[in-house]
């Protein structure tokens, strides 16, 4: 068996990018197919309803729920103002009245004769879809989404947090080996996606927040800078970052991280390739899911997204001679290589079991032999 699936990483000048944009429930459809979208286009929109507050009304009243309909001064369907005048007893000689006055916004959904009780519906939440990118609509997905489409550069990361955002790249380090410190950030890149090297220091963090930064694309972070971080602005001693999932933490701008944790270079392929992005309109969302259904991290910068052709090489996820591949296991963690040989043999390791095993030049000279299972591909198409 000279090859095996792996899955890896994407960091390449020119891909085609495909992104399904759905709606979290059924809704309306805005584009059409073959349409050019933008990143803030709206391609969908719907409606969350609203929650549903339920008002013992004949408790309120001091009255038996068979009395009730008598008292009601609304009606099923009725929208009502918070302070309105929903119900009111008669009272004694006309005195002594009871009332009850809305406690929210709403529209009256149900009343139940038998217990009394009222329904008041919230009003309901109006959620969009944008594209996320600039490109094509490639299909409509009806009453749902569409799947855009677009032509362009790509860098997944292994580790992020932040939702979707759009900005222009600025590059900040000089080397890959750099650390971005809050001196490098100023006013002037407001809504920029900034690239720096290594890492970037808890100030950092900050002075992005307060310039209004879009995100940051390092190389490694300190996992325990970016946790206190968050706990600081969350004023929560105890926020950790969720397990399965990230991309909804309550941060002012997106983080891809993508070499990973600690002070780590930047991969120079990946540095050099988002240094030909400077000033380029890209889309970065940090969003990772590392269970089923992996989620990467990601920088998109497309081209011109009225030309989806590939050119090159289709893409692999099978081990070959020359594959770049990443190490992510110790003690050859984050290291970049090739591959120089795939023995087909199984073969004794470290902790003593037999796996099959490749042999890779690392970018600094090293040769050596890893599990398989312990590297990704780097797709660079």
């Amino acid at each position: 068996m000279g090859t095996a699936y792996t899955p890896g990483l994407k960091v390449s000048a020119s891909t085609e990018v495909v992104k399904t944009r759905r709606l979290p429930l059924k809704g309306t459809v805005l584009v059409s197919e073959g349409e050019r979208v933008h990143p803030d286009t709206v391609i969908a929109r719907t409606e969350l309803p609203g929650a549903m507050q339920t008002i013992k009304l004949a408790e309120q009243l001091g009255i038996d729920a068979a009395d009730v309909p008598a008292a009601l001064k609304v009606s099923t369907g009725d929208r009502v103002e918070k302070g309105a005048l929903i119900a009111q007893t008669r009272g004694l000689f006309g005195f002594f009245k009871s009332e009850f006055k809305a406690p929210i916004t709403g529209t009256i959904e149900m009343f139940s004769e038998a217990t009394g009780h009222l329904g008041i519906r919230l009003p309901a939440t109006p959620v969009e879809k944008d594209a996320y990118i600039d490109g094509i609509v490639k299909e409509v997905i009806p009453d749902e989404g569409v799947v855009v489409q677009c032509r362009g550069a790509l860098v997944q990361g292994i580790f992020g947090v932040g939702g979707e955002r759009q900005g222009r790249i600025a590059i900040l380090a000089k080397t890959p080996a750099d650390v971005l410190d809050d001196r490098d950030i100023t006013d002037n890149h407001s809504g920029a996606i900034l690239i720096g090297g290594a890492g970037l220091t808890p100030a950092a963090m900050r002075k992005a927040a307060a310039c209004g930064v879009a995100g940051l694309v390092v190389g490694g972070i300190v996992d325990r800078h970016l946790i206190d971080y968050l706990r600081e602005i969350l004023g929560d001693p105890k926020y950790d970052i969720g397990v399965a999932i990230t991309g909804h933490e309550p941060i002012a701008f997106t983080i891809v991280v993508t070499e990973g944790f600690g002070q780590i270079a930047m991969a120079n392929r990946t540095f050099q390739l988002l240094c030909s992005l400077d000033g380029r309109s890209a889309s970065i969302n940090g969003a990772t899911q590392i269970r089923a259904g992996v989620i990467r991290p990601e920088v998109i910068a497309p081209s011109d997204p009225s030309d989806l052709s590939i050119d090159g090489p289709v893409s692999s996820s099978e081990l070959d001679l020359g594959t770049p591949i990443r190490v992510i296991r110790e003690p050859y963690f984050g290291a970049l290589g090739v591959v120089t040989d795939l023995p087909s043999e199984l073969q004794i390791v470290e902790s003593e079991t037999h796996v099959r095993v490749l042999h890779a030049r690392l970018d600094d000279g090293r040769s050596v032999t890893v599990p398989r299972a312990n590297v990704e591909i780097i797709e660079t198409r």
